[in-house]
């Protein structure tokens, strides 16, 4: 009985376990606002609307005739990639992450290309991908990711 006393006495006087270190790098939560094969914008482009104005006059270049996904930009901003016109279909891209790390902002995409000698649908498409993150004050930038 003894034993037992003193072990639980010296558990209760251990100092609690200390925390991992934080790494540099943390991943904010991303939301889809908008993803597809079809957008009014031809070209390619890597956008960031930090304010309302800004979302407006990109969904406007986007897709005037659907309705713009509510941001909140008190708390969040929207980074985007698109891909332009590409001459079929089978054409995917993705946003997988956005990390801030040391003042910068990170979003890294990944696009792929239907296989060679696949059979696709023979129609003009223009891939895109648009999310919300958590605002960030500082700079973006947009890296792709190995397929």
């Amino acid at each position: 009985m003894t034993l037992f006393v003193l072990a639980l006495a010296a558990a209760l006087v251990q100092p609690p376990p200390t925390r991992a270190a934080q790494p540099a790098t943390t991943a904010p939560m991303m939301k889809t606002l908008d993803k597809g094969e079809h957008s009014n914008m031809d070209d390619a482009a890597q956008v960031v609307a930090k304010t309302p104005e800004e979302w407006q006059q990109l969904w406007q270049k986007h897709t005037p005739d659907r309705q713009r996904p509510p941001v909140d930009f008190a708390k969040e901003m929207v980074v985007g990639v698109f891909l332009g016109s590409r001459p079929t279909a089978g054409y995917v891209l993705e946003i997988v992450s956005a990390t801030q790390d040391s003042g910068t902002l990170l979003v890294r995409y990944r696009e792929s290309a239907p296989p060679r000698g696949a059979m696709t649908a023979q129609v003009l498409t223009s891939p895109y991908h648009l999310v919300a993150v958590p605002f960030f004050p500082g700079s973006v930038k947009f890296e792709k990711a190995s397929p």
